[in-house]
């Protein structure tokens, strides 16, 4: 992270003293999608990562502020945007508890065994996470941070517990005149659709209860629109698919319609082909995870891309 920086000024305002207050910088660019206070919760900190069924935690009881940013780069790894955090909390003081990439924490069942905000205003890509949890000493304040990489933008999650009254997490005004890193078209998605001959679409945004993609620009799309446009000969398949809450028919009948707004996507705004891309709907009939979590299920809804052919 070089350049200019905005501020993430956590703040940790008190009755009585002492009154603790972080700053740390983020890109000019970094976009603030989600936040959720608590005034008095029990919120579980990470020590140690997932093993056996199990993950090590330790549980605190205070004022919690979550909050999500999205950083527009296809360049960023999650190293790249945890690290200067890192130096700063160890700068201010901080004992750090726990320091893992996904593999070393626990990959999909860490992830899915700690508190992280609701996609897709937190994305959280299973192979190319990092997580912090760190503390104070001598108070009951502590942090978390999870950073993650995925189809154009990388992804950060600020978890602040303790303190009689935590205030805010807040974000600076950018500095206008600071360079603002491009989005970039993601190279990983292509090549795993090279590599696999399928690929989840992973940061699609479908209106809550609906089957209408929310509008908007989608890295993802936009990639894969650009690839076939290098591959004239390439064909493709848009499948959705659910979890098994409610019926089969009703759930098949979701996943097409899902898969089908991603089509209309792809020709209407990318200027793909009709004769190039199909669309279908399995329902839950194609599960990757166990539908009896919550981590299953959701991992279960989803919209993939398929190669069907490539006669060039």
């Amino acid at each position: 992270m070089t350049g200019a920086a905005r501020s993430l000024a956590v703040v940790l305002c008190c009755f009585a003293w002492p009154v603790y207050a972080l700053d740390l910088s983020l890109p000019t660019n970094a976009q603030e999608t989600a936040a959720r206070d608590s005034a008095l919760d029990q919120q579980p900190l990470p020590i140690a990562p997932y093993a056996d069924g199990v993950l090590p935690v330790r549980t605190l009881e205070g004022p919690v502020t979550r909050r999500a940013y999205r950083i527009p780069s296809s360049r960023l790894t999650p190293l790249q945007i945890l690290a200067p955090l890192r130096d700063q909390l160890k700068a201010a003081g901080y004992t750090v508890l726990l320091d893992c990439n996904q593999d070393a924490c626990g990959g999909f069942d860490f992830r899915f065994a700690i508190d992280v905000l609701p996609a897709p205003n937190m994305y959280v890509n299973i192979r190319a996470y990092h997580f912090l949890s760190a503390e104070l000493p001598g108070t009951d304040v502590a942090l978390t941070l999870l950073a993650s990489a995925g189809a154009g933008a990388g992804y950060l999650q600020v978890i602040q517990i303790g303190g009689e009254r935590a205030e805010h997490i807040a974000i600076a005004e950018p500095d206008v005149t600071a360079p603002v890193a491009p989005v970039v078209a993601p190279d990983d998605i292509v090549a795993e659709l090279l590599e696999q001959g399928h690929v989840v679409l992973s940061t699609l945004e479908f209106a809550v209860g609906t089957t209408t993609l929310d509008g908007g620009e989608n890295a993802e799309l936009a990639a894969i629109a650009t690839f076939m446009e290098a591959r004239p000969a390439l064909q493709i398949a848009v499948v959705g698919h659910t979890d098994t809450l409610g019926g089969l028919e009703t759930n098949i009948a979701v996943s097409r319609d899902r898969a089908q707004a991603v089509r209309t996507a792809l020709i209407d705004e990318y200027g793909v082909a009709p004769e190039r891309v199909e669309a279908d709907g399995m329902g839950y009939l194609a599960p990757i995870a166990s539908n009896l979590t919550d981590a299953g299920r959701e991992a279960n809804r989803r919209v993939e891309v398929i190669i069907v052919g490539d006669d060039g």
